[in-house]
């Protein structure tokens, strides 16, 4: 149970819920997946128990992901999810309730804003912050984004990437574009329905994607027997896919990924550029760790790049860090939060 002023961050994901309570760490991992009830719109199931139910569901059931592209798109079924983790961390609250700081990808418009803090008050929350999850990113990561010197981050989540130059606190460029995670999974249903006339889910092409998938040509050799439904005569089929296919059907998402960060390298102030140079780019978030993606954004952007060491966690516990150097803003006048809204 919460005591007075205790605070939770919260990063509210495309493919996963994250939060992290102040003093403990992160708490709880789920996918953000709630199994609901078509006719009712009762909710049968939240995170691990509805992802198992994902292409499995008989017709009156239905199971979904309330938040697409890192942004709401059904906003009562995210409010329940909010509320059932919020209450599965802190217990049933009466008087005390916690104080959230929800992360958000760059560049998001005021209604999605809005959406997010009504979303986290009517799921239980006494007040709400927000901040954008390139900054949190950074924090979580390690990186010293006080000073003058300038840092660059590539937070690849479910369904947004957010790249980032840091300078004194505050975000000097940003951008936040709807290719990631679940692109690479859309992106191998994709290639093999059209080369093998095979139908496979999302959960298959994610298993796909984690098990042989590769960004980068010759940096992986290896294969998966994978089972689906043979569109030609509907009977079930079973291939093997290599990670030389997996490197082809996912040149095209990874070179939009990789062109965004050339771009705004492109638009970095002369110093921060050799910052960069120097220190190289981080990379964060669960789809940094498709094998070959530091290599290939590496090589195509000319800098280094260097995998955060809890890239999946690396947002929530940035926001968590956050949380906790709050309070110092007015008193030591710290720029490091400027862009919490």
């Amino acid at each position: 149970m919460f005591s007075w002023g205790q605070d939770v961050a919260v990063d509210l994901g495309t493919a996963s819920v994250l939060v992290y309570v102040k003093g403990r760490g992160v708490v709880l991992r789920e996918p953000s997946v709630v199994a609901i009830e078509q006719d009712t719109r009762r909710i049968l199931a939240i995170g691990d128990a509805a992802r198992q139910m994902i292409g499995r569901t008989p017709g009156s059931i239905v199971a979904v992901r309330p938040l697409r592209n890192g942004v709401i798109a059904d906003y009562d079924v995210t409010e329940a999810m909010l509320k059932y983790f919020l209450e599965r961390v802190c217990g049933k609250w009466n008087l005390f309730r916690p104080r959230v700081m929800v992360c958000i990808p760059s560049g998001v418009t005021s209604v999605e804003k809005r959406a997010v803090r009504e979303a986290a008050i009517q799921a239980g929350a006494k007040g709400v912050s927000l901040i954008e999850e390139p900054l949190a990113a950074a924090l979580g990561a390690g990186l010293d984004i006080r000073g003058p010197a300038g840092h660059m981050v590539v937070d690849i989540g479910g369904g947004t990437t957010g790249i980032a130059v840091l300078s004194l606190g505050g975000i000097v460029i940003g951008e936040s574009i709807r290719v990631a995670g679940d692109r690479f999974d859309e992106a191998i249903v994709k290639y093999i329905k059209r080369e093998h006339n095979l139908a496979i889910g999302e959960r298959t092409a994610e298993e796909v994607k984690m098990k042989v998938g590769c960004a980068f040509p010759g940096a992986r050799d290896v294969s998966l027997e994978v089972r689906g439904r043979d569109l030609v005569d509907g009977l079930p089929k079973t291939i093997e896919v290599t990670s030389a296919e997996t490197c082809e059907a996912l040149a095209e998402p990874v070179a939009e990924i990789v062109d965004r960060v050339k771009s705004v390298l492109e638009r970095t102030p002369p110093e921060l550029a050799g910052d960069i140079v120097d220190r190289g780019i981080v990379l964060t978030g669960g789809g940094s760790l498709l094998f070959g993606m530091d290599k290939t954004l590496s090589y195509h952007a000319g800098v280094p790049v260097h995998l955060a060491d809890d890239p999946v966690s690396s947002v929530v516990v940035g926001a968590g860090k956050a949380l906790m150097e709050y309070p110092m803003v007015h008193e030591d006048h710290v720029p490091v939060l400027k862009r919490i809204m």
